[in-house]
């Protein structure tokens, strides 16, 4: 079961729909947001993006809607393809969403017992478990420190490095028993989810995709158009407050001669937009959730 998309009436809201436009959700997934653009839409086109297999059993039959089942980094191949570039508005609703943490089998929580799998395509070749028991040292610690913004990885790294010594870790249970002495027991679930967002990062490739995706998606906007990113951790927070203030993701704005910025489009949320207390509550999914509009000059 696919549950209520996150930030749903300030997403659409900050698209700015036009009846005639092109939009594009990048994360089409249960597809809620997408449902909710199609009911704005007249005339206009909606392309739908998701490269989890699971995401076509909710697809939408309406003559306006294109599906692509691929990952959306690969944007500007599939607008050229099919003549719609420019766009009218691009939405992005990152991470996992609540059906793949909730389908066991895939290794994305930590509370079942699964293979280390995490891949959002399942036919991509890296898994969790390659990544575990394959990654040196160097490797391991550095994702878990940067991805996971882990600050006693060396000792979680040298304990994944004694215990695959042993026997190969092969199950999300069997990393968890390796790793939770590392962690104070009453914040164990907080520390766990940090080490398996580390390894989902690194298996799905996921802030290089994003960054090729705010790159491309801002190119193959029309004038005016609008970018509408949710996103669920700092990392691709900060990737995309950086992209939307300065074009570039260290956030550095440059200037010409005459000190003016050179920046192609407009930061609408200086602070990210949360979610309500109450829609916090009955979707748990949304308590992390920033969302953030640029519009493009």
């Amino acid at each position: 079961m696919y549950h209520n998309p996150v930030l749903l009436n300030e997403s659409i809201e900050g698209l700015r729909i036009v009846p005639e436009g092109t939009y594009v959700d990048v994360t089409f997934g249960g597809g809620g947001h997408s449902r909710e653009i199609l009911s704005m839409l007249t005339t206009g086109k909606l392309i739908a993006f998701d490269q989890d297999p699971d995401a076509k059993n909710n697809l939408i039959h309406d003559e306006r809607f294109l599906f692509v089942n691929n990952n959306f980094s690969y944007l500007t191949n599939f607008l050229k393809l099919y003549h719609d570039e420019p766009v009218d508005g691009i939405l992005a609703d990152l991470g996992v969403s609540s059906h793949q943490f909730d389908v066991g089998e895939r290794g994305f929580s930590t509370r079942f017992d699964a293979p280390l799998d995490m891949r959002m395509n399942q036919s991509s070749s890296v898994t969790a478990e390659e990544i575990v028991n394959g990654y040196s040292e160097s490797q391991l610690n550095t994702i878990l420190k940067e991805y996971g913004e882990l600050k006693n990885s060396y000792y979680i790294t040298r304990g994944i490095l004694k215990a695959r010594e042993q026997k190969r870790i092969t199950t999300t249970t069997e990393l968890t028993e390796v790793v939770k002495q590392y962690f104070p027991a009453h914040k164990l679930n907080k520390y766990l989810a940090m080490v398996f967002q580390a390894l989902r990062i690194e298996v799905n490739d996921e802030l290089g995709a994003l960054k090729t995706l705010l790159e491309d998606g801002f190119k193959s906007l029309k004038p005016g158009g609008r970018f509408v990113v949710i996103s669920y951790h700092s990392l691709e927070d900060r990737l995309v407050k950086n992209f939307f203030k300065s074009g570039n993701f260290e956030g550095k704005l440059e200037k010409d001669f005459f000190g003016n910025v050179l920046v192609d489009m407009i930061n609408i949320t200086g602070r990210p937009l949360i979610p309500s207390t109450e829609e916090m509550e009955k979707n748990p999914r949304a308590r992390s959730a920033k969302l953030r509009i640029a519009e493009k000059k």
